[in-house]
């Protein structure tokens, strides 16, 4: 190993290696940094240092915790249809357009590499009379690829994006040897087999599709085309490589290689694992839950979608989940639209009072996080627990008492949430604190609160899932009034008001989420537009009204200003198109020096509809422009910006401990 390093390195590597526990002190000061690193990649390091081009097969086997087989094609659909090999997305919208199914075709019969699919075996499981269960193969990746070929081989129907049956059929040529997807015109040209599942399947025989092709193409060699359809047969058996993760694979990092793996180039997540496990669940009714969730977030976008649900999936219409979701077909709010995940995240949060997905998923799995060992009892409990908590996320009253809180703080569009964290966080407040009892008063003081608290200080955009796992814990464990007051104490202090908060309003970026705070407190007091006599900001908002430079961008570019500076949010104010058009790129001092001096006064109004005096003040208090503004020009931008990032804050105080 060489001289310049002592016996402690050697016994140091030798214990990693053989698995052996090390002195805290030799970890600590190993050069190879033995503690930051997994085992493999230790390996790799370890036997790189020692001279070695490759880890010996015999050492990495130790650790390897997964095989790669392959299957026939035909192998591997007799799995899927036997439910050896559990596809929980199958009755998910299908992807993939119909020419990707082509493609796959075409590539399986030529010899090409279509990719490895990954499964992972469920860990074993101890069931209620102590035996052990083996637990079933779900697919970890690859479920497109196999729900395209029970498509094209085994003619089986797919989902369309509206939940309709819908079979894609993949004609073949077999005088040129080229593949189509199917259409009228092909079905009519008899040089195509217009569908070849009837004859992969096994419906009909290869002589039977020889003749019928040969008798309306006399002229083709019979012997010829039948050695084309024995190769278009052989799709079946090509082979396709599977990679099968260990049921004895530690779940975090099962979870891990989840996320990394890509499918058609989205990233996926801990929130699509946790569908995955949930859906290949047919024991507990986890498939009809996975339904459950999915309908909702769809419904709760399209609610025309409602139609199509109850026409085509007759299974869900019969469950009692259905009847739970029906009321959003008539349904158009759209502050809170949740997606699959979001409901996951507040259902794990409310119900089990925990905030990392990655234990949601070991709870399906039924592990014990004391004894480690996987319980029967332990999963079915935590399919209890998550459909009650599915059910309370989807039920009409809960959701719509919900909203009204949230809008009663001012939020009168999805846009003015800009933390899609802490919108989840405050239902999962929500269906807590209604859980534990406490007043309706109460509930939609500190849902309101909460929620603002949170996008103001940015609580959940760094780390969420620790905060979320020590927020829900504390107000399970603590009276919501202390956690709410020890988090004021220590994150609302008046250095907050009077210094941080105006620093996070020096910013150009458009959807700045303080200044989105300040919009909602306005809707929340009735605001007028900058210079309205009568129109609200929450009009403005609703029915897209120009957010305009209060030192007009054109003026400020003038005199040589950069984006960045003009576009400084204390720089904003909605206002109506009219008065903007007519303000153009005017100075503040000319365009309000003549709403005060002349419109005022008794002259035309060229700027909104504001003739008194005291009126034009109120105006511009109601958005935060100081009354200085009306003498200002260029020289005076920065202090305005200044002067309005304080005024802001200040509302955004008052506003607060209104809530």
């Amino acid at each position: 190993m060489g001289t310049d390093y002592s016996d402690a390195c050697h016994r140091c590597c030798y214990a990693a290696v053989c698995g052996i526990l090390l002195p805290s002190v030799l970890v600590k000061n190993c050069k190879l940094r033995i503690g930051k690193k997994d085992n493999v990649s230790f390996r790799f390091d370890f036997f790189q240092f020692l001279g070695w081009s490759s880890v010996p097969r015999k050492i990495m086997d130790i650790e390897q915790q997964y095989s790669v087989n392959h299957f026939l094609i035909s192998a591997l659909l007799t799995y899927v249809e036997n439910k050896e090999i559990a596809i929980p997305e199958i009755q998910r919208p299908f992807v993939w357009n119909a020419s990707k199914v082509r493609d796959l075709i075409d590539s399986l019969y030529r010899g090409y590499p279509v990719g490895y699919i990954v499964t992972w075996q469920n860990p074993d499981m101890k069931l209620k009379d102590g035996k052990s269960s083996s637990g079933k193969k779900i697919l970890i990746d690859g479920q497109q690829r196999i729900t395209a070929l029970t498509a094209a081989i085994l003619g089986k129907a797919v989902k369309n994006t509206e939940y309709e049956d819908v079979h894609i059929k993949i004609a073949f040529n077999p005088k040129e040897r080229k593949f189509e997807v199917s259409n009228p015109a092909i079905q009519k040209d008899v040089t195509w087999i217009s569908d070849i599942a009837p004859f992969l399947s096994g419906q009909k025989r290869l002589r039977e599709v020889r003749e019928e092709y040969c008798s309306s193409n006399p002229d083709l060699d019979q012997d010829e085309i039948e050695d084309v359809l024995e190769e278009l047969k052989a799709i079946k058996n090509r082979q396709v490589g599977v990679i099968q993760l260990n049921g004895s694979l530690d779940i975090d990092a099962v979870t891990s290689i989840f996320i990394r793996i890509n499918s058609q180039g989205v990233p996926l997540s801990q929130a699509d694992f946790v569908m995955s496990k949930i859906a290949a669940n047919e024991t507990y009714g986890g498939n009809l839950l996975r339904k459950c969730i999915d309908h909702f977030s769809h419904l709760s976008v399209k609610p025309e979608f409602f139609s199509s649900l109850k026409a085509n999936d007759k299974e869900f219409v019969d469950s009692e989940y259905f009847p739970a979701i029906a009321w959003l077909k008539n349904e158009n709010e759209d502050i809170y639209d949740p997606d699959y995940s979001d409901i996951i995240r507040v259902a794990f949060l409310y119900g089990f009072s925990r905030g990392k997905l990655g234990d949601l998923v070991s709870l399906l799995s039924g592990r014990n996080f004391e004894t480690r060992e996987f319980e029967q009892s332990i999963e079915e409990n935590t399919y209890k627990i998550l459909k009650a908590a599915v059910l309370d996320f989807v039920n009409e009253t809960n959701f719509k008492r919900f909203l009204m809180i949230i809008s009663s703080a001012g939020f009168c569009h999805s846009k003015l949430i800009t933390s899609d964290n802490a919108l989840n966080f405050a239902y999962a407040l929500y269906l807590k604190l209604r859980s534990l009892n406490y007043s309706p008063e109460k509930i939609e003081k500190f849902v309101r609160r909460w929620l603002v608290l949170s996008i103001l200080t940015s609580r959940y955009s760094g780390s969420a899932e620790t905060r979320f796992d020590s927020d829900i814990k504390a107000v399970e464990d603590c009276p919501i009034e202390e956690v709410l007051a020890d988090e004021e104490e220590v994150n609302l202090s008046e250095s907050f008001w009077s210094v941080a908060l105006p620093q996070k309003l020096r910013s150009s970026y458009a959807n700045n989420p303080v200044f989105n705070l300040f919009l909602a407190a306005q809707c929340k007091n009735g605001a007028r537009g900058f210079l309205s006599k009568d129109i609200l900001v929450k009009d403005l908002i609703e029915q897209r009204g120009d957010v305009h430079h209060v030192f007009p961008k054109e003026y400020l570019k003038q005199g040589g200003l950069g984006k960045g500076q003009y576009n400084q949010v204390a720089n904003y104010a909605y206002v109506q198109s009219e008065i903007n058009i007519k303000i153009g790129k005017k100075a503040p001092d000319d365009y309000l020096g003549y709403v005060l001096n002349v419109q005022c006064e008794g002259g035309q109004c060229l700027y909104g509809g504001i003739t008194d005096n005291a009126d034009f003040k109120k105006n511009l208090e109601e958005n935060c422009i100081p009354f200085e503004t009306v003498e200002m020009d260029e020289s005076n931008y920065e202090e305005f910006l200044q002067k309005r990032r304080e005024l802001i804050s200040s509302r955004l105080k008052q506003y607060y401990f209104s809530l």
